[in-house]
């Protein structure tokens, strides 16, 4: 088994050393490296345009850093690592496309993504029956790692954040009256599910629940439906654009109440969107920047250098995404059975968001945390 510390070792005196990465895509073949090993490729299904584009953009930006420090330490087993990135628009007709893509091309050892689980899920049976690995690092439905012993995640699942935002609501910020907007997804109706059983549980109350597409734009019905209903709070089971745009019409109704959203609204997106409406919304989120783990400091500071911004969750989970991928090549081998096997044997390794990590049972990562946050001046703060 790898030496964790040694690797992180590595890791963080890359992160100091590197201002960029080495570009992820492309790599060549041996005759272009000058009769070196030809790189070992990842596929990545997800959005690169469409409603979700700026999770994609973020997933990219954690990617290059990655690689740029696993490429300049020596890469995996003595090759380059790359990937080849596919815009799905987490759509799961897309995904199937690319899913099929992906099984089809020798070079792919394993596969990354998609953003949403529900187009995640609508290509595993492929996966599985190639016996190539789907890591979904942002897949939170339960459900996503039931498909198949080649399906893994490293994202919390939804029966931990809804019960965590429930708890955050009632018990630490102690709204007892809730009027709930939730995304009419799959992930959404799973989330708000789970959150009123939490919610009734906690002894709080749901006072009004409304459901919305991911095309809506006018939530002033809405708003008004669950206004009437007399909650102390406002929960948002939204991603960024649409929370943010909730949130601005809150403000332009004169509503002024305490909102509590779902991990999945942290992003730079929201702020930017927000504006002075996002100011003092409630929140958590598996990572952190301001977090003082060293391993997170080290990112952080590279991530600043690379890019001149913080980064966010989605960076962060993806950059994680990339280091268990190579954890994996250098346990079980760089073949795709090689992955499968790897992924089974790490135990431990370090990570950014969770600081050492490990799969369950279920092949999801055991005890992961949040830290609260809040909206202040702007930006993202622990909660004090």
């Amino acid at each position: 088994m790898r030496s964790t510390s040694l690797r992180f070792l590595a890791v963080v005196l890359a992160l100091f050393a590197l201002a960029v990465g080495v570009p992820a895509f492309g790599g060549g073949n041996a005759e272009k490296n000058g009769g070196a090993a030809a790189p070992l490729y990842f596929g990545v299904s997800g959005p690169l345009t469409g409603d979700w584009a700026q999770y994609g953009a973020q997933w990219k930006k954690g990617f290059d850093l990655a690689l740029g420090t696993i490429n300049a330490t020596g890469g995996v087993k003595g090759r380059q690592l790359a990937y080849v990135f596919e815009d799905s628009q987490s759509d799961p007709k897309q995904s199937v496309v690319v899913a099929q893509k992906f099984v089809s091309d020798p070079r792919i050892i394993a596969e990354l993504g998609d953003f949403s689980s529900t187009a995640s899920m609508a290509a595993s049976p492929i996966y599985q029956r190639a016996g190539l690995v789907q890591l979904g690092f942002t897949n939170s439905n339960p459900a996503f790692t039931q498909g198949g012993d080649y399906m893994w995640s490293n994202s919390t699942t939804q029966k931990d954040d809804a019960p965590n935002l429930a708890q955050y609501a009632i018990t630490e910020i102690g709204l007892k009256k809730l009027g709930v907007f939730y995304l009419n997804t799959d992930w959404g109706k799973a989330t708000s599910d789970l959150f009123v059983k939490s919610v009734a549980t906690l002894g709080g109350t749901i006072v009004d629940s409304e459901a919305y597409l991911p095309t809506d734009k006018d939530f002033r019905s809405a708003i008004a439906k669950i206004t009437a209903a007399g909650p102390d709070g406002i929960v948002l089971i939204s991603y960024d654009t649409d929370g943010a745009l909730i949130a601005q019409q809150l403000k332009a109704q004169g509503v002024n109440l305490p909102i509590v959203a779902d991990v999945a609204i942290y992003s730079p997106e929201f702020l930017k969107l927000g504006g002075d409406a996002v100011e003092g919304v409630y929140t958590s989120s598996e990572f952190f920047p301001g977090d003082p783990r060293p391993e997170v400091q080290a990112f952080v500071k590279a991530y600043r250098a690379k890019y001149n911004e913080d980064p966010d969750l989605f960076a962060a989970i993806a950059y994680d995404a990339v280091d268990i991928l190579a954890a994996a090549i250098e346990e079980g081998g760089a073949t795709r059975q090689g992955v499968h096997d790897g992924l089974a044997k790490i135990h431990d390794i370090s990570s950014v968001i969770y600081g050492k990590l490990t799969f369950d049972a279920d092949r999801r990562v055991a005890h992961p945390q949040q830290t609260r946050i809040v909206v202040k001046g702007g930006q993202f703060v622990a909660k004090q």
